[in-house]
Parts: C-alpha cells; structure tokens; sequence
C-alpha cells in the first residue's frame, strides 16, 4: 500500500542518488575550478577561458569513467520502483 512513508522512502532513495549523481558529476569539475582559481591568484591571469576548459575536459572525464557505474545505479532504481508499483498499488 502507498502509505506516506514508503512515499518518503522511495523520495529520499531517489534524492539520495541524485546528490550522489551530482557530486560525482560536478565534484571534480569544482576542485579543478578551485585550483585554477587560485593559480590564477598567484600569477595575477585573468584569463576566463583558463579556467573554463580544464572544468570542461575534468567533467567530460569523470562522465566517461563514472558514467556507467551512474546508469547502472539509476537503472537500478528504476527497476527496483517499476517491479514494486503492483504492491504499492494494490
């Protein structure tokens, strides 16, 4: 039966995936982006490029490793929530 706390259960589950989602995808991108940022402190380049393109090439980087690990979690969810709608319906 759907009751309000199987609701929350399957909405902190599918909150919980999309932080990890977002952290594995941004994560590197932002330490990069700190790194840059202070490089560019230090040696006094305001460049905005510089620091636009190592992000980029970081997260195209962590999406090709971390990518199917990612697929594979949400597909798994997915299927856990698709295989349970007649319980919860009925």
């Amino acid at each position: 039966m759907l009751t309000p706390e199987v609701v929350m259960d399957l909405f902190a589950e599918a909150f919980y995936l999309t932080i990890l989602m977002l952290l594995v995808i941004i994560g590197p991108g932002l330490i990069v982006g700190l790194i840059v940022s202070m490089f560019q402190a230090a040696t006094q380049i305001n460049e905005q490029t510089l620091s636009f393109l190592p992000r980029l090439i970081v997260t195209i980087i962590s999406l090709m490793i971390a990518g199917p690990w990612l697929l594979t979690k949400f597909m798994d969810l997915f299927n856990r929530l698709f295989s349970s709608v007649p319980s919860l319906i009925g």
